[in-house]
Order: C-alpha cells, then structure tokens, then sequence
C-alpha cells in the first residue's frame, strides 16, 4: 500500500483542494474541499484534514466537534467525520479505507478528549456505508434527514 497519512490543512493544500473534482453523482454526497474550507474557518469546532499519499493531496476530511454536532448526539465527547472525499484522480486506490483506518488514532493523538467518532452516511451512498461499516463504524439504528434525503447515523467508539 502506498504511504497514505493524514494531515491538518495548510495554506500549502489549497491550490490541489479548489482542484479537486467529482462526478456530479458523488458531488451530491458531500461538500467540495474549497466549500467545507469556508465553513472551517467559520466555525473553530471544525478542523480541515488533508489525505496525502506519496507527497500528493488525495483527499479531504472535516473533524467536527462542539455545540454544532448536536443534531447527531448527546455525547460532549463525540466528533463528527465531515466531508470525506477522495480527488475523483485518485479514487479506487485505497486511499479513503486507509484514511478512515488511520482517523481513529489520529483523533486520539490530537484530540484525547473524543471517545466517539460519528458520521453520516445517505442511504443512497452504499458505497460509502460499505467502507465505513468495514473499517468498523457500526449502524446503531440512528437516521437523520440530510440535504438529499435520510441518512444512517454511523459510530466508532474510540
């Protein structure tokens, strides 16, 4: 497997994230990098992550955490995964699977207080709800309406 790790944004990212593209399919799903980046410095709960692997940009995650999760849970100490895209370039090379694999410690390093990783996932994305499920985010039960229909609540306890 390629040398896939997770980073938080800097000014450096920015010009491979406004370049980033995804079919209109995918795009529904989650928000462009250069949209969630807007929302991350509207809102210090939110912190961008980059997904490089071999020196390059492939992907981008929002950790969310704060007063603003509260549609999602009652626990003070759960993060909601925002935002999770793979740069359609870079997309069926594993890169979202190691990513999601790699979160769980990358959120206890800098983030100790988090005991539980949240995330939603449409019901018409089972793609995603496939990969989530397989890196061990487990479907309590929980759905939510989202911008383009319910979606299943997914959590990770850490």
């Amino acid at each position: 497997m390629t040398n896939t790790s997770l980073t938080f944004f800097n000014e450096i990212h920015r010009e491979a994230l406004n370049a980033f593209y995804l079919p209109q399919e995918q795009e529904k799903f989650t928000a462009m990098p250069n949209e969630a980046l807007k929302k991350c410095e509207e809102d210090s709960g939110r912190q961008p992550v980059v997904i490089e692997a071999n020196g390059k940009t492939v992907g981008f995650v929002v950790l969310h955490k704060g007063e603003n999760i509260r549609d999602f849970t009652a626990n003070p100490n759960a993060m909601v995964i925002r935002a999770l895209s793979i740069n359609h370039p870079h997309q069926g090379k594993g890169y979202a699977k190691v990513a999601m694999l790699q979160l769980p410690l990358f959120v206890s390093k800098h983030f100790p207080e988090v005991n539980e990783l949240i995330l939603a996932v449409n019901f018409k994305n089972d793609l995603a709800k496939k990969l989530y499920e397989k890196v061990g985010f487990v479907d309590r039960g929980q759905i939510k309406p989202g911008p383009v229909g319910p979606q299943y609540v997914l959590h990770y306890d850490l």
